[in-house]
């Protein structure tokens, strides 16, 4: 480990190594993928009205919220191994494209039926797809020893989920139902025309051959792919379950009023989208195993601490920060990881499969501390479970993953 650190130190570029144009390309892909993350998330703040409006059950809401997720995960297998094909110049001004049909569907035709608002919901899925666009399109222009920061900032474009929590409801609200959906539309246009004339593919980039289903599956057979699957399930996964199930907890185990436990819930967002490129800078330094083993370790002690319910003031909240901290910079450290471990030429791919199992990896604890509440009237075991799923992570990262990050910063 210390040739390998001491390797990182004396090989890093200096900044002016890395072409002015990457930023210029990183500086698209993030703004495309934080407008798209803004779009795949219309429904979920809505979600509240939807099912007065709708007269929804509570399986119909949840239904309802996680088909756009769901689908933009599962999307993300074929669009990464398209993206290798085709490059993210074609691909990104497509499916920013594509999405405006789904969020202008919604807006104003399906929102008075339930069959309708899952059919958009399905198709603005595509939102959520752009992950594995921006990923190889990143890891292409930046030199080896800037990887893990350009990924990390690239990876806060996350936070368009935060906007999309921050501002549907309330400009419903001011101006009308459709409003949103029309401003997000016109967003992804005018993104749509800003990529097609700004973002070039980086020089030397040779396209994938090959049928798509064979390349997918040669993908899921390299060993790295399914590792680092893991590991964002638990990292990206972690935050996804947070954002989405902790404004119930809250409620439930402190009796929040709802406003106060949104509020702390974007605080937890917050946090987790900053610490995102500091987990692929740290990677840089570091390299990812280590930076991946102490956030594991962190959330592991956090959970196990939230646990015991301890008031809020200070220690719960300090629990629930460290948290939301140490996901979001592994979910930037597995990316750094990615970047040096994934064969070249099918980082799109690797890429694709990796986040649709971060997207997932977030709809298991829900449904797991909703039952488990449901059975003992507590979130103690669920919480129990998440401390003990981060620690088998760290472990694995330290004692499994060695080889896979030597080899890749080797090549």
């Amino acid at each position: 480990m210390s040739a390998t650190r001491g390797a990182g130190t004396t090989a890093t570029p200096p900044a002016e190594a890395v072409p002015r144009q990457a930023w210029t390309m990183l500086a698209v892909a993030t703004l495309g993928f934080a407008v798209n993350f803004w779009a795949w998330a219309l429904i979920s703040p809505l979600g509240a009205f939807y099912t007065e409006a709708l007269s929804l059950s509570a399986l119909q809401k949840s239904l309802l919220v996680a088909v756009p997720v769901i689908v933009g995960s599962l999307g993300r297998i074929p669009v990464g191994a398209l993206t290798d094909r085709f490059g993210a110049r074609t691909m990104f001004p497509i499916v920013s494209a594509l999405t405006i049909v789904p969020v202008l569907f919604i807006g104003y035709v399906a929102s008075d039926s339930y069959a309708m608002m899952l059919l958009g919901g399905f198709v603005l899925g595509l939102g959520g797809t752009t992950f594995a666009i921006g990923v190889p399109l990143v890891n292409a222009w930046f030199p080896p020893a800037r990887r893990g920061t350009a990924l990390g900032v690239f990876g806060a474009g996350m936070g368009g989920t935060a906007i999309s929590a921050f501002t549907t409801v309330q400009l419903k609200d001011a101006f009308s139902l459709e409003f949103p959906f029309t401003l997000v539309a016109v967003l992804l246009a005018g993104y749509a025309v800003l990529a097609y004339v700004v973002l070039r593919d980086a020089p030397g980039r040779t396209p994938a051959t090959g049928s798509l289903l064979r390349r997918t599956w040669d993908t899921f057979r390299i060993p790295v792919t399914l590792q680092l699957s893991f590991l964002y399930a638990v990292g990206f996964g972690g935050f996804v379950a947070f954002s989405v199930y902790l404004p119930t907890y809250l409620r439930d185990a402190f009796a929040l009023e709802p406003g106060d436990a949104a509020v702390r819930t974007a605080g937890f967002v917050v946090l987790a989208v900053i610490m995102r490129p500091i987990g692929g800078a740290l990677s840089d330094r570091f390299h990812p195993v280590p930076v991946l083993v102490v956030c594991f370790a962190v959330v592991a002690v956090c959970a196990a601490v939230s646990a015991l319910e301890r008031p809020l003031e200070p220690v719960g909240t300090i629990a629930f920060l460290g948290m939301a901290a140490a996901l979001g910079a592994s979910s930037g450290a597995v990316f750094a990881l990615v970047a040096i471990a994934a064969p070249a030429g099918k980082v799109g791919a690797v890429t694709g499969i990796v986040g649709a199992a971060g997207g997932l990896g977030g709809f298991a604890p829900p449904l797991v501390m909703g039952a488990i509440y449901g059975w003992t009237g507590n979130y103690r075991p669920g919480l129990w479970l998440l401390s003990a799923t981060a620690l088998v992570a760290a472990a694995y990262t330290a004692w499994g993953m060695r080889d896979g990050g030597r080899t890749g910063s080797a090549a």
